[in-house]
């Protein structure tokens, strides 16, 4: 597996995450990507809480470095703009990766 960078937003006492369904499983996700080659690992999360949740934030610490399938990075971070609900990525429109619920 490949290192990931993501966010944790927690804004009016709620936490945001990703529900994931697959053929066989539910779980849950803090928003976030794969980092690409020659991305620092905050990238990804700036990005995929674009993507998945359809805000912009700021990053701020890493509040935690996992080793589970590659390096995860967990950033705390706020929401600078957007509408929490609307992001439009690309795991959206793939059936294979099953559906994304943005929470």
């Amino acid at each position: 597996m490949r290192d990931r960078g993501a966010v944790v937003i927690i804004q009016n006492n709620r936490v945001a995450l990703i529900k994931r369904v697959r053929t066989d499983s539910i779980y849950y996700v803090f928003p976030g990507g794969g980092i690409e080659a020659g991305e620092t690992p905050e990238a990804p999360a700036e990005r995929e809480a674009w993507e998945e949740l359809g805000v912009k934030v700021e990053i701020q610490e890493c509040l935690a470095t996992v080793e589970f399938n590659g390096k995860q990075y967990f950033f705390q971070a706020t929401i600078r703009e957007g509408e929490f609900g609307t992001g439009i990525g690309e795991e959206f429109n793939d059936l294979q990766r099953g559906a994304y619920v943005p929470l």
